[in-house]
């Protein structure tokens, strides 16, 4: 495993508990684009089942994962997309 996914699986293992998570690094996909980095692990998709989105808007979701990688989105992470779903969720 690379160094920012590493990073990325530490905090969402150890802030949200999930009971599934996947990170993909699609960084490769995004060679020679704008905000593309030469060190790679810049671009990410994840999706991630935690009981701790139970009663959240998808907003809030997205707040909860912006703010739990806000440093590796500061410094590292060009691109991130991804699903954020309660484990009793219809969708998962």
């Amino acid at each position: 495993m690379s160094e920012i996914f590493s990073k990325i699986e530490s905090i969402l293992q150890t802030r949200f508990h999930p009971t599934r998570l996947l990170i993909r690094d699609d960084s490769a996909k995004h060679e020679g684009h704008a905000g593309h980095d030469a060190r790679g692990e810049s671009h990410f998709y994840l999706e991630i089942v935690s009981d701790s989105f139970k009663g959240k808007s998808r907003v809030e979701c997205h707040r909860m994962i912006y703010e739990a990688l806000d440093e590796l989105l500061r410094t590292r992470i060009h691109a991130l997309s991804f699903k954020a779903l309660a484990a009793d969720s219809p969708k998962n």
